[in-house]
């Protein structure tokens, strides 16, 4: 399984530095790059809330699941 962060999509979107998305959602640059290059374990619900305010998003609009496989999943 291998959920994907689109991160850069929205901030491209946003026009967002990673350390101005990274202020206002308030956690470091560094742990913005680990969820945007795959590395990130978990993601804490309070985050992916701060996330989405400061995108005006949904979850699934910087969330998505791959199958292992490399199928489509739709």
């Amino acid at each position: 399984m291998a959920i994907i962060v689109d991160l850069d999509v929205q901030l491209a979107r946003h026009k967002l530095s990673v350390g101005e998305f990274a202020q206002a959602v308030g956690i470091t640059p560094a742990n913005i790059a680990v969820l945007k290059n795959g590395r990130a374990k978990a993601v804490r619900f309070t985050t992916l809330d701060a996330i989405c305010s400061t995108l005006r998003c949904q979850p699934g609009d910087i969330l998505r699941w791959v199958p292992d496989d490399g199928t489509d999943p739709s």
